[in-house]
């Protein structure tokens, strides 16, 4: 263990803060340190593994923060992610910051932040989504001039308990593609009545919210005679947990600034 990684966990009892815990203490790189909950939290003074339904570790819930972590991986809510911010910002404590749904304002703090640590943030962990979002980049900035105009059009689909749509991934997707094309790009969301012919500005999404699908997104490029769909599913939420994981170990040593999943994959 000494040469192990100190993670804590911020939203530890939610459902993914539970499966970076579980998956985390199954690797031997790692050793959860502190497992952070809400004061309000039910589950305080529980043992975080047996919470996660794995064996326990000997930490327990807790709304203190500790003042040894590595790294801290931040699953938790937006009305949460200020403090979590201030509280690694106190304590210069790298952060993976996977929380989705952040006003401009956390945003702007975020950065600010990042002047006096090191920051992973993104609105999905997972390495084939954010694969998928560089191989997206591609195909738009090859095909946007093409005879006959491209039509781009996002669907997301996500489990029934997701309260922000589309999901933050799909709109990250729609920055993205964005950025390759050229022209002001209008963001439309869903279409419904007499909305006239698809204009060649627009970039559409569609959110579906079903059952307990924890995460699929298809981006389909349309042209005249031929399209391309590309499409990254996860079937269970381990996906964005080993993807926090990754981050939090590329963080280790690095400078103050504000990361991306591209720059964990080398793909910036």
């Amino acid at each position: 263990m000494s040469n192990s990684i100190k993670l804590a966990v911020h939203g530890a009892a939610g459902r993914m803060g539970r499966r970076v815990i579980a998956l985390a203490s199954e690797d031997s790189s790692f050793q959860v340190v502190a497992a952070i909950e809400s004061e309000k939290c039910p589950l305080l003074g529980q043992d975080a593994g047996t919470v996660a339904g794995f064996a326990p570790i000997g930490v327990s819930l807790s709304d203190q923060w500790p003042s040894d972590a590595d790294v801290v991986i931040d699953f938790s809510l937006p009305m949460a992610v200020d403090a979590c911010i201030a509280q690694c910002a106190k304590r210069e404590m790298p952060l993976v910051l996977a929380t989705t749904g952040l006003s401009p304002e956390q945003k702007q703090l975020l950065s600010d932040a990042a002047l006096s640590m090191p920051i992973v943030c993104a609105p999905s962990m997972s390495l084939a989504v954010n694969l998928t979002m560089k191989l997206d980049q591609q195909v738009t900035e090859t095909l946007k001039d093409v005879a006959g105009g491209l039509d781009i059009e996002i669907l997301e689909r996500h489990h029934r308990y997701k309260a922000d749509a589309p999901s933050g991934t799909a709109l990250r997707f729609g920055e993205l593609i964005a950025e390759k094309l050229e022209g002001e790009i209008r963001h439309v969301h869903g279409r419904i009545g007499d909305t006239g012919a698809r204009t060649r500005d627009e970039i559409g999404y569609h959110a579906i919210r079903v059952g307990d699908n924890p995460g699929e997104h298809t981006i389909v490029f349309g042209m005249l005679g031929e399209r391309i769909e590309l499409q990254v599913a996860a079937s269970n939420r381990d996906c964005y947990a080993t993807g926090a994981l990754a981050a939090a170990r590329w963080l280790q040593g690095r400078p103050c600034g504000l990361y991306t999943m591209f720059d964990v994959l080398g793909l910036s």
